[in-house]
């Protein structure tokens, strides 16, 4: 009987030991400040690559499609034809205003008439001097000279309207193309040749350099992030690597019901390797992940956990 007491007392005591030195080594880790800990965890984020633009292309006029250039996943360059509407009326008033310019016919006439009666007129003045002639006809000389010089004026600016007229016409010609207004890829056509269209979209382009990342972020890294910062951005295809982006846009509003703010990303894409639309992961490696109120640690004495080994406590620790 003395032997099973002295063996269950050599139990007990070995038991006390045991959890004694657990709570001391659980004390010990939690006497590292959580701030430490934390400053060791680069930040990474969720995010969305998505086109840096999107244009849905319309047309400033109606008419019917005459021809369509491109088709779905076509590169195109800005300025580029896309759409080209019936214009044979429009096409027929430029020519006609193009050869309204080209005429110089009334121009010439005019001045062949101005030189004519200032001949005239000088020859009366020869007369006059003389007293060979009268005074009302020096004065239809003179008049003469005017009315040719006033009619030359007015053929030079009927050549200018006409300038005007055609400028006027070949800009209501232009409007029956339509061109690219970004340089990037077709995703969507939605006409046909021989549709009448009035308000309509014709073509949905994106641009796709660069390309832009959208990312959410905790509203403790606030000042953390500042537009010119470089990221890591590592899009979820396989085999695809990271890409360096540049913070473009911080919003300067955090929304309070999730405690999060927006970020946007230029990421270059010159060849055209990343599609739009893929999930990526944000790395900002000059940044540390800011404790939240939720990520600390409560602090924890070892003296709670001896006091269910009936021992005194022989270390007290907690977060520093």
């Amino acid at each position: 009987m003395i032997t099973t007491n002295t063996t269950n007392c050599k139990l007990q005591q070995t038991g006390d030991r045991a959890l004694l030195l657990a709570a001391l080594i659980f004390g010990l880790f939690l006497t590292i400040p959580a701030g430490q800990a934390a400053a060791e965890i680069l930040t990474e984020f969720e995010g969305l690559i998505e086109p840096y633009e999107m244009v849905n292309v319309g047309t400033p006029v109606e008419g019917v499609i005459e021809h369509v250039e491109v088709q779905r996943s076509a590169f195109v360059q800005k300025g580029d034809p896309l759409v080209r509407l019936e214009s044979s009326v429009e096409r027929a008033v430029v020519e006609r205003s193009q050869a309204l310019i080209s005429f110089e016919g009334e121009i010439k006439l005019q001045e062949e008439r101005l030189a004519f009666a200032q001949r005239i007129h000088a020859r009366i003045e020869e007369l006059f001097k003389s007293e060979a002639i009268s005074a009302e006809k020096k004065d239809e000389a003179a008049t003469n000279v005017t009315l040719a010089r006033a009619s030359l004026q007015k053929a030079q600016e009927s050549k200018m309207l006409a300038q005007i007229d055609l400028k006027h016409a070949q800009a209501i010609l232009d409007q029956r193309t339509i061109n690219s207004p970004i340089s990037g890829i077709v995703v969507e056509r939605f006409v046909s040749p021989g549709e009448f269209i009035d308000n309509q979209p014709l073509l949905r382009l994106v641009q796709l350099d660069p390309l832009r990342v959208e990312v959410v972020l905790p509203a403790e890294m606030f000042r953390d992030i500042k537009a010119g910062m470089e990221a890591d951005v590592t899009p979820e295809l396989p085999a695809d690597g990271s890409y360096k982006a540049t913070v473009t846009i911080v919003d300067r509003v955090i929304d309070p019901a999730s405690g999060t703010f927006g970020v946007r990303l230029e990421l270059p894409n010159p060849d055209y390797q990343l599609p739009g639309g893929l999930k990526c992961t944000v790395h900002f490696a000059d940044v540390t992940k800011t404790d939240s109120p939720a990520d600390t640690v409560a602090p924890m004495e070892a003296d709670k956990v001896a006091k269910g080994s009936g021992q005194e406590p022989y270390l007290t620790t907690g977060i520093q």
